[in-house]
């Protein structure tokens, strides 16, 4: 399995789409499957897959038809679904994303390193304090979710947000890549960005957007941000 190693600042910062169905606000007869396809067509680097609630043969389709539409429009989208390895390697995902209650890092990374999973699958862990990306590293997970950075709905229940201080020193501490998550916006991308962050990662951002060319645009200028 290869790691995703920290990305020399100068260039494109990933973008990943974190799916929510319960949160789409649909216009029409769109589904979650339309958004899915807005978001690899806008050139979203990575689609991280999030229907926990979901059954797994609803969410094994849906994945499917996420790899299916990425691989379409030519490869350059990855799949990654949250928790179940299972379903991610059955239906020819990019990579499972790890949350706090999922299988220990070390013991998944153990197994994909075996065999068990395509060459360049992707482990990713959700961190919320310096010392589990440490464990995470040494682990040998690809990548790390950072968060909440900024103020988020979901996330208030929780405590305040992490703030940018926070999420420097997390991505000078690793060195593998650091994605920054809650409350991500146009507004702010660039101030996560310019100090070591890989990339960012949303709900709202990508899914909320009015219309494909919309989405489109915004991806474009986010992906203009210099990282330098």
């Amino acid at each position: 399995m290869a790691s995703h190693r920290k990305s020399p600042a100068h260039q494109t910062p990933i973008l990943c789409y974190v799916t929510d169905r319960k949160a789409l606000r649909t216009t029409g007869s769109e589904t979650l499957v339309d958004r899915v396809c807005a978001a690899v067509d806008a050139g979203v680097d990575w689609i991280q897959i999030r229907e926990k609630d979901l059954p797994v043969r609803e969410l094994f389709t849906l994945t499917q038809d996420a790899v299916r539409r990425a691989a379409q429009a030519g490869g350059r989208t990855r799949i990654i679904v949250n928790d179940r390895l299972d379903v991610a390697v059955a239906a020819g995902a990019a990579g499972v994303h790890l949350g706090r209650e999922s299988v220990a890092a070390f013991d998944l990374v153990r197994w994909c390193r075996t065999g068990n999973a395509p060459a360049g699958f992707l482990i990713g862990v959700s961190c919320h304090q310096r010392e589990e990306a440490l464990e995470a590293e040494r682990a040998g997970v690809s990548y790390v979710f950072f968060g909440p950075v900024y103020d988020t709905p979901s996330k208030r229940p929780f405590g305040a947000p992490q703030g940018i201080a926070r999420l420097r020193d997390v991505c000078r501490a690793v060195g593998i890549s650091v994605i920054a998550i809650g409350g991500l916006t146009e507004g702010n991308a660039a101030e996560a960005l310019k100090i070591g962050s890989a990339g960012i990662a949303a709900i709202r951002l990508f899914q909320q957007s009015k219309d494909a060319a919309s989405l489109r645009q915004s991806v474009e200028r986010l992906h203009q941000i210099s990282r330098e």
